[in-house]
């Protein structure tokens, strides 16, 4: 019983996924139709990214870019400067998860050794938005970005139209807000961060070139069927430990809000609402459904209802601001945080949804201006 409730507490968003499709099957009986709602291209371009990033940060590419910077701060200010630009540009290229995974607990142990632990919830916070704002410029920053740009068939310059204005403005915002970080000294000097593992040549060539196999699939360049198969028998060949490292809860996870939202659009009563709502703001239901189940379900769930790409991209991209579950991202940065020393949850909440809200409202005004431009 402790294994379960163990796994639901750490895989929360796969259990209420499973608990949402099990549910939906006694409206829609299985039959061979479950199948048409499975998107096998998102799936497989998923796994090869996560494959791809997971043995980028095996080779030690993650590692060596934190502790370069971090041996570069000066002060308090400064490290919370290149901590939050740092998570704010990674996250584009390797997901706001894997650069709030990198950073966070580097940062966590850095502002202890360094005496600044007094710094460490506006930091963590602002590393956070950060990432999660900066993983929405690019399909390939956070999955729901790459569902929704798989989905709705986008090119490049559609997408990069949506997303280039938000992540400026983000960008602006994220600057005038690092300025309220006071300019403390170290206590200690944060050289120490070099200590960690060097680079491993040989996987790091390797996992870079799939990196960019991905890039290339993601921009229909090259199949992703043949990208597949080439990041299937390069893993097999030269890294099978990197099987052990895919986040396969995230797929399952996938599999199943596919079937739910499959099954919601063949019930009517659910088919009309879910499309009034739609048709009257795809962006504030999917901003607000954000808040509630996090984007990437709001995107699943919500995209089968409207053809209104830029309206769901940014209102699940915004969307990832607000409470603590509306990007999953998140709880990486919160749970790290509760292992310091000292730590005060109720006080971290506090002061990150005060702080996310003040980013989401100047946001939300822009998204509106940019739908309606």
């Amino acid at each position: 019983m402790k294994a379960v409730l163990a796994f639901v507490r750490r895989e929360a968003v796969l259990c209420i996924a499973l608990a949402c499709a099990a549910a939906s099957c006694f409206f829609v009986p299985p039959s061979a139709e479950y199948l048409s709602y499975i998107d096998a291209r998102v799936l497989a371009l998923l796994f090869c990214l996560i494959a791809a990033v997971a043995g980028l940060s095996k080779a030690g590419l993650m590692r060596r870019l934190s502790s370069a910077l971090l041996a570069r701060a000066k002060d308090g200010r400064h490290l919370a400067l290149l901590l939050s630009l740092s998570c704010f540009f990674l996250a584009m290229f390797v997901t706001n998860d894997v650069s709030l995974i990198t950073f966070v607990p580097l940062t966590v142990m850095i502002l202890q050794q360094a005496g600044l632990a007094d710094l460490m919830i506006p930091v963590v916070t602002l590393e956070t938005i950060a990432a999660n704002l900066g993983s929405a410029l690019t399909p390939v920053g956070n999955p729901q970005n790459l569902y929704l740009y798989t989905a709705y068939s986008l090119s490049p310059g559609m997408f990069f139209s949506i997303t280039v204005p938000l992540c400026a403005v983000s960008l602006f915002l994220l600057l005038l807000f690092l300025l309220t970080i006071p300019r403390k000294p170290f206590a200690v000097s944060t050289a120490d961060a070099q200590e960690y593992s060097p680079l491993h040549g040989r996987e790091l060539v390797l996992h870079g070139v799939l990196f960019v196999l991905c890039l290339l699939a993601v921009f229909s360049v090259l199949s992703w069927q043949i990208l597949l198969g080439v990041v299937l028998a390069a893993l097999l060949l030269f890294d099978r430990e990197i099987f052990r490292r895919v986040d396969y809860a995230l797929l399952l996870t996938f599999v199943c809000f596919f079937i739910f939202s499959g099954n919601l659009s063949r019930i009517p009563a659910v088919r009309e609402l879910l499309t009034n709502l739609m048709e009257k703001s795809a962006f504030f239901a999917s901003l607000l459904s954000s808040q509630i189940i996090s984007n990437v379900p709001a995107a699943l769930l919500l995209r089968p209802f409207t053809d209104n790409a830029a309206a769901m991209i940014l209102g699940t991209d915004v969307g990832g601001l607000g409470t603590l579950v509306a990007s999953l991202a998140s709880l990486i940065s919160y749970k790290a945080y509760l292992r310091a020393e000292g730590a005060n949850g109720g006080r971290y909440l506090a002061y990150f949804t005060v702080v996310n809200l003040l980013f989401l409202l100047p946001l939300i005004a822009l998204s509106l201006l940019l739908l309606r431009g």
